[in-house]
């Protein structure tokens, strides 16, 4: 276990810190290292990260945790059609036709951010491809996990299942393991579904690498910016 979670279950200003270092040292970290994660932790994560609250205690959540020779079945698959230029179907509901400012600009300077780091340069699109392509590798982590929902669930499901995600990436920092978010996987449901077996009601929501970062990746050395809180937030009734 990492250093700092050391003071779990500490109250008062050690257990601040610990849960904020927890919330601000998550990433979405895109080189993994081969080694193994316990299945036993991979349901100690999940288990905590149950504890999201859910509408009338409903828990939209379903987890299908993937690794070894299923994890390779389907990232091979999936890899397969991306190469070969089939590249799935987003919802149409899934993002904006057309991305307003600032959003776009934010989503640009992250991918360029990223393409930094590894020296890509615009125009390099055999490059660009290969790299988007690690996804379905779920970037050489060892655990792969793809997240469903019942589509016959509203917006309030999809709100709660936010707070389940943030919850299983946060539990992952205790156990000193790192995650990357990933709706990459969204526009293939239909081989997920195949490959999955999954049912007729299930919508995929993302998936998700989880592992050890690997500290010599030049892709892991990204950190995103965040808006200060004076531009994101209103103040009122402290006047």
């Amino acid at each position: 276990m990492s250093e700092p979670a050391r003071s779990a279950g500490a109250t008062g200003p050690s257990g601040s810190e610990l849960v904020d270092w927890a919330v601000t040292s998550r990433r979405s970290v895109r080189a993994f290292l081969p080694t193994p994660v316990p299945r036993a932790t991979v349901e100690a994560i999940l288990a905590v990260a149950s504890r999201a609250p859910s509408g009338s205690n409903h828990q939209p959540w379903r987890v299908h945790v993937l690794s070894g020779m299923a994890k390779a079945r389907l990232s091979a698959r999936i890899l397969a059609a991306h190469d070969a230029g089939d590249h799935g179907s987003w919802p149409n509901d899934y993002y904006p036709a057309q991305w307003p400012e600032p959003y776009l600009a934010r989503r640009r300077q992250l991918g360029w951010a990223l393409y930094g780091t590894l020296g890509i340069t615009r125009g390099e699109k055999v490059r660009m491809h290969h790299q988007h392509g690690r996804n379905y590798l779920f970037f050489d982590a060892p655990v792969g996990m793809i997240f469903t929902i019942d589509r016959r669930l509203g917006r309030g499901s999809w709100l709660d299942y936010g707070m389940f995600l943030e919850n299983v990436m946060i539990a992952a920092r205790g156990h000193g393991l790192d995650t990357c978010a990933q709706a990459a996987f969204v526009p293939y449901a239909g081989i997920l579904h195949e490959e999955l077996a999954l049912g007729v009601e299930e919508s995929i929501v993302c998936g998700m690498a989880l592992g050890y970062a690997d500290p010599a990746a030049p892709e892991n050395t990204l950190r995103s910016e965040r808006e200060p809180v004076a531009a994101m937030a209103r103040f009122m009734g402290w006047e």
